[in-house]
């Protein structure tokens, strides 16, 4: 080639799926990391979906199915909500300025430790008390992991990177629902004697502490963005802003700018709106299916363990299909957003979410409908996750990116916290003279929260091909 011959040109962007051959091995791996920390999050709080009505069945020293259980539950998942809300919230001010490594590894090892300590409870004040303390460290870890990889890979690529990040969360549920059907299935044979202390409840929260291993390689393996150390360069210029404006300028700074101000509060209706539907009503779908067949296994004949063991499979079963279908539905949600933009995927998905969970909890009646009702409301369910995951960072620029997606995704939870109250409350007074169908119909009642989500969506922005903003 001559001296005078133009240079060929630049190759453009990949675009779609093909984006991903673009990144390089350091973007993998932080893609791995961020997948293993998430997923390991999401295993913890499984095994607290599932473990929590056995556990409070053995703490209150009453039967599973004794309303009084249910209704602890509700108080144990709201209170778990709660504390996931503020760790959420201050996790994600302190992503913004300390760093999202050093956010990322004290999330892990927060909600590592307390899932442990949570196998120690001794009743039911003391089992929310740790599951108040883990919910914090899990309200953190997923807009510290979030935000690392979209500030990590490249735009064309990113919604792509952050669907499969979210998708990937499938892992650590299904991994749970085994747990949980491996014990039940040892429980059964009478490996867990019923004056013993060890119990399956107690033995999958102690597994919960395996996430702690991921600190090492979080704390020695990962740097932060180039993004948040431009960004803190250009702050160290200006003056030594005071510890007050340090921690909380993020927040309130957020909450005073424009566009940012109305931004985040459009995000965290957005949000609220699925984090209610899934708390509130999606995650007690091991619940309705134990109120569902309880009657059809006595009749069989099963008592006792054996009785308890098989409810277990069967919850197992059906975390483990819901989950199951929450992978596609995450995957669809990439492919939709790729193909329609942000705004008309999440309206098409609110409306399935809504028709899918009021039609599973009024029809479910056998083992037969387990296999198709509830993958199918974990699909649109859990779809809208995938696309808080891509959505999010999208709204706010670097200063504010880890506060405004913690933000959104976690205030919501103070929101969501009265979910689980208000199922329990519908089904236990408002619905109480329906018998075995007051549950079904205050599941039916509460999917009217979709529609919040479709009605904050005219007033967020449609993000699609554009890079993060600065």
């Amino acid at each position: 080639m001559s001296v005078d011959s133009p240079a060929p040109p630049p190759l453009a962007p990949r675009t779609g799926w093909a984006s991903l051959k673009d990144l390089t091995r350091y973007q993998w791996f932080v893609f791995v990391v961020c997948c293993l920390a998430w997923d390991l999050d999401c295993l913890d709080q499984q095994l607290f979906v599932l473990a929590r009505d056995p556990a409070l069945s053995t703490l209150m020293q009453k039967p599973a199915n004794d309303p009084e259980v249910g209704t602890y539950g509700t108080y144990a998942t709201s209170v778990f909500l709660i504390g996931w809300a503020i760790g959420g919230i201050g996790f994600g001010v302190l992503g913004d300025r300390l760093g999202r490594v050093k956010t990322l590894t004290a999330t892990i090892g927060l909600y590592a430790l307390f899932t442990g300590l949570s196998a120690l409870s001794v009743g039911p004040i003391d089992f929310m008390a740790y599951r108040l303390l883990t919910g914090l460290g899990v309200g953190g870890a997923f807009a510290a992991a979030v935000v690392l990889l979209a500030e990590t890979v490249p735009d064309n690529s990113r919604p792509y990177v952050l669907g499969l990040f979210q998708a990937s969360s499938v892992m650590g549920n299904c991994s749970a629902a085994l747990i949980n059907m491996y014990l039940g299935s040892l429980q059964k044979t009478g490996a867990f004697p019923a004056e013993e202390w060890l119990t399956p409840w107690r033995v999958m929260f102690l597994i919960g502490i395996l996430p702690g291993i991921l600190l090492v390689v979080v704390q020695f393996s990962l740097r932060e963005p180039d993004k948040w150390k431009a960004m803190r360069a250009a702050e160290e210029k200006g003056l030594r802003p005071s510890p007050w404006q340090m921690f909380f300028g993020t927040l309130t700074g957020l909450f005073t700018t424009p566009p940012w101000n109305r931004r985040v509060l459009g995000g965290l209706l957005l949000t609220g709106a699925g984090v209610v539907g899934l708390w509130g009503i999606g995650f007690f779908a091991p619940r309705l299916v134990q109120l569902a067949l309880e009657s059809t296994l006595t009749a069989e004949g099963l008592t006792g363990d054996q009785l308890k063991g098989e409810i277990s499979w069967w919850r197992g079963i059906t975390s483990l299909v819901q989950n199951a279908g929450a992978f596609f539905g995450i995957f669809a949600f990439s492919w939709a957003t790729g193909l329609f933009g942000r705004r008309a995927s999440f309206g098409l998905f609110f409306v399935l979410a809504a028709l899918s969970t009021a039609a599973t909890f009024w029809f479910l009646k056998s083992r037969g409908d387990i296999f198709w009702m509830i993958p199918i409301m974990g699909f649109c369910q859990l779809a809208l996750f995938g696309g808080y995951a891509i959505y999010l960072p999208e709204l706010f620029p670097t200063k504010y990116r880890s506060t405004g997606t913690s933000f959104c995704y976690n205030a919501g939870r103070l929101v969501a916290a009265v979910g689980p109250f208000a199922l329990g409350m519908m089904t236990t007074v408002v619905y109480k003279d329906y018998g075995a169908d007051a549950f079904r119909y205050a599941g039916v009642t509460m999917c009217s929260v979709f529609i919040v989500g479709l009605l904050v969506l005219p007033f967020l922005p449609e993000t699609k091909d554009k890079p993060l903003p600065e």
